[in-house]
């Protein structure tokens, strides 16, 4: 099975390196930039259309990749009502996202569009049946985990939106969080053959937009952001997978006592941050979705750190909160692992701001 999961990564990979040069050549054409202001961080305008590669990147290596596994009769795809409604909530994402990304939407029709997306997977019977321990509780009714789904994919599906405020950041914990759920679902054998192959093709278009994105140059026409059409799309893919991780489902897999811990973990800061920001703004009676420079990326350079120091400084924190709960798990319910995370998370951002008063 590895090899084909190298296939279909590289395959994605190459359709990524194909597809980029056009579209960013089409940008220039349309005029097609994303245009610095007081709260963004770049200081020249940038093609902002890349994540239209993810999609089409994605979906052609996965499915060659399939059609061989089926012609060497080693696997049989089938598709059920969780792929449909997974694939049809992603295209309205997707859409959404390159709409916004064209001409400009406001934040309630987006917000709309997410909701209506993540409302398919509830209606098709795909959403979170159990909190494995977590605050207590394990087994929740029906009426509760489906809002909780859709109130959780948003989430997610805004974290990933939110936190694009720098090169190769969204991009980079997205590919920190794709290789973990591999990694679990391959190691369970469940999901091996379909949704493998489709991770390791959005692990592959997002390791070549991040070339782009990370080392390109402005004046040479190489450099590009993903814009909403890459950011949402990557945020409601990582939900699905979250929430597919997460159902208690003995038919797929067997009982899991780690499943939601390792959700959480692969999400944990980009949706804490996220979390955070809109408290913030809650507590000081701002709208949740305005603008500010409150993320932690932001702070990280209010405090003196170029923009690629940033990039791994919270790349960096993003690992070792994955190694801290992989370490802590066999000793610590998933309720102290979770607080002391959070508890972690505040202390950092606690020193952050000190720091940044300290240069005031």
């Amino acid at each position: 099975m590895t090899i084909y999961l190298l296939v279909a990564f590289l395959l994605s990979t190459l359709c990524g390196f194909i597809f980029t040069p056009l579209i960013l050549d089409f940008c220039k054409k349309k005029r097609l930039y994303d245009i610095p202001n007081e709260r963004k961080v770049h200081k020249n305008a940038v093609p902002r259309l890349g994540g239209i590669s993810f999609l089409p990147s994605m979906f052609l290596a996965f499915t060659l990749v399939i059609a061989v596994l089926g012609i060497r009769h080693e696997q049989t795809v089938t598709v059920n009502m969780w792929s449909i409604s997974f694939m049809l909530g992603l295209t309205i994402i997707y859409c959404t996202g390159i709409i916004d990304d064209l001409i400009g939407l406001n934040a309630t029709t987006k917000f709309a569009a997410q909701i209506v997306a993540a409302c398919l997977l509830p209606a098709m019977s795909l959403y979170i049946n159990n909190l494995y321990g977590l605050f207590g509780i394990y087994e929740i009714p029906v009426y509760v985990g489906m809002p909780l789904t859709v109130f959780l994919i948003v989430l997610i599906t805004n974290a990933f939106n939110l936190i694009d405020g720098i090169d190769g950041l969204a991009s980079g914990l997205a590919l920190i969080a794709l290789g973990g759920f591999l990694v679990y679902f391959t190691s369970y054998n469940v999901y091996a053959y379909t949704y493998s192959v489709i991770i390791a093709g959005m692990m592959g278009a997002v390791v070549a937009f991040m070339y782009f994105n990370t080392f390109g140059n402005v004046e040479r026409n190489t450099k590009i952001f993903m814009g909403d059409s890459g950011s949402l799309s990557l945020g409601f893919f990582l939900g699905v997978l979250a929430i597919k991780c997460t159902m208690d489902n003995t038919r797929v897999w067997e009982s899991r006592p780690e499943a939601l811990l390792v959700a959480m973990t692969l999400l944990f800061l980009p949706t804490i941050d996220v979390a955070r920001v809109t408290l913030y703004r809650l507590l000081h009676h701002r709208p949740i979705f305005s603008a500010d420079k409150n993320h932690i990326h932001h702070k990280l350079m209010q405090a003196g750190l170029t923009q690629h120091q940033t990039l791994i400084a919270i790349l960096l924190l993003d690992v070792l909160f994955i190694a801290f709960n992989f370490v802590t798990y066999s000793y610590l319910p998933s309720t102290v692992i979770l607080i002391a995370d959070i508890a972690l998370f505040s202390a950092a951002v606690a020193g952050i701001n000190l720091r940044i008063k300290s240069k005031a």
